[in-house]
């Protein structure tokens, strides 16, 4: 049905290339393509199909990723790089014909800070250009919005407040690692919190605000308040939200650890120069380095955390709203395994319901079902078709009516 390229070769395009290999009727043709081949072409031994092409790129050149682009001709680019490259990779479709999905929305190297408007500013040129431009398609952002969308469809006149909540109940076996790359998730959850209320968007200091919420099947959990992506597409096209917030667990050691890496400083950055030895030994040089970049070398690989990570996440929407004039609340949620998505795919739980949403809605696109010119959000389409296939796809979700939110 299409050729698909992505780009990038981490534990979510791990998932989603597995998963891509696994829908032969929709994918007929693949790429995988990344900084370093050889990590590529891992990914294709793993899967066993030596039909699967790889190549080289750097994405942050748009002048590679047009060469590239030019050469395979994809019907879709699934960007599944880091969020730093999300611009360069859109440029470059745009100059190639090609359609567009990610997972996350931009944010400059420089700045620990996202939010739409830099990827939102293409829309005209997408419509103009007669190509689609899907944003945010993994768990949260993605299957998030996928929830509320299907929630706005089937259960609610009026949606009043939304609750995301994401609960990581497992155990890595290791004293601190982040789930996904070190880099963007220690920047994500160090940065000031924020929610929406009556209108107005309003800051929190980091991990200000926290209650503890019971996830099905593991229990309470402490959960702590986060600025979250979706939030921001999410208000904008339910106009009646009253509030909306974002909640994600952590542990007391992980937080522990956290706070010791804030204050020696190794969440910078800035640039520092430090004395570096030459590799001669005559002497030293001076070299700039990031302490957040040098610290993300020194962690555990998010890839490599499978084997022996046991328990499972817990994803879900808590909506409050009327129906037919009456409240009524609705919680989904999807429970994933981090052993049953190793066995599959060799990663863990946190990449695999990120790769999952990401191949399915590469899919809906090349099925035609997610198909208008312009950037989107994807709420900006029928979750119906998306939800069916989460069910097919090894993320199935479950629902629960009037019973108490917690929130």
């Amino acid at each position: 049905m299409g050729k698909v390229l992505i780009i990038g070769a981490g534990g979510v395009a791990t998932v989603a290339a597995h998963k891509v290999a696994q829908n032969p009727d929709v994918f007929t043709e693949i790429m995988i393509a990344s900084r370093t081949q050889s990590k590529c072409d891992a990914i294709v031994k793993a899967i066993g199909n030596p039909n699967i092409k790889t190549a080289k790129v750097d994405a942050d050149s748009v002048e590679e990723l047009v060469k590239l682009m030019s050469e395979y001709k994809p019907d879709i680019v699934m960007n599944l790089a880091l969020p730093y490259q999300d611009l360069t990779i859109m440029e470059a479709c745009l100059q190639t014909g090609c359609n567009y999905l990610d997972t996350a929305n931009y944010e400059p190297k420089d700045v620990a800070h996202f939010e739409y408007s830099w990827q939102w500013a293409f829309k005209e040129r997408f419509e103009q250009a007669g190509l689609t431009a899907i944003l945010g398609c993994g768990f949260d952002p993605g299957v998030s919005g996928v929830y509320t969308a299907y929630a706005a469809k089937h259960h609610f006149d009026e949606i009043q407040y939304l609750d995301i909540v994401d609960c990581n109940a497992g155990n890595h076996h290791k004293a601190f690692a982040t789930n996904f790359n070190p880099e963007i998730n220690i920047r994500e959850i160090t940065q000031k919190g924020q929610y929406y209320e009556n209108g107005e968007w309003i800051e929190t200091e980091p991990m200000e605000i926290h209650k503890p919420l019971t996830y099905p099947n593991i229990g309470p959990r402490e959960s702590y308040l986060l600025h979250h992506e979706e939030l921001e597409s999410l208000v904008k096209n339910y106009p009646t939200i009253k509030r909306a917030r974002f909640w994600m667990t952590f542990g007391q050691q992980y937080l522990t650890y956290l706070d010791v890496i804030q204050n020696i400083g190794m969440s910078r950055i800035d640039e520092v120069t430090v004395d570096a030895p030459l590799a001669d030994g005559t002497g030293t040089a001076k070299v700039k380095i990031v302490p957040l970049q040098f610290l993300k070398l020194t962690l555990p690989n998010p890839q490599d955390l499978g084997e022996n990570y046991e328990g499972e996440t817990s994803i879900g929407c808590r909506i409050r709203g009327l129906k037919d004039g009456k409240e009524q609340t609705y919680y989904v949620y999807n429970n994933c395994s981090h052993h049953e998505a190793f066995l599959e795919t060799g990663m863990q739980g946190v990449s695999y319901t990120t790769g999952v949403p990401a191949m399915i809605g590469a899919m809906m696109f090349l099925k035609g079902l997610w198909k208008k010119p312009g950037v989107w959000n994807v709420e900006d389409f029928d979750p119906d078709p998306f939800m069916e296939q989460l069910n097919c796809q090894g993320l199935p979700w479950h629902e629960v009516f009037n019973e108490d939110l917690e929130l």
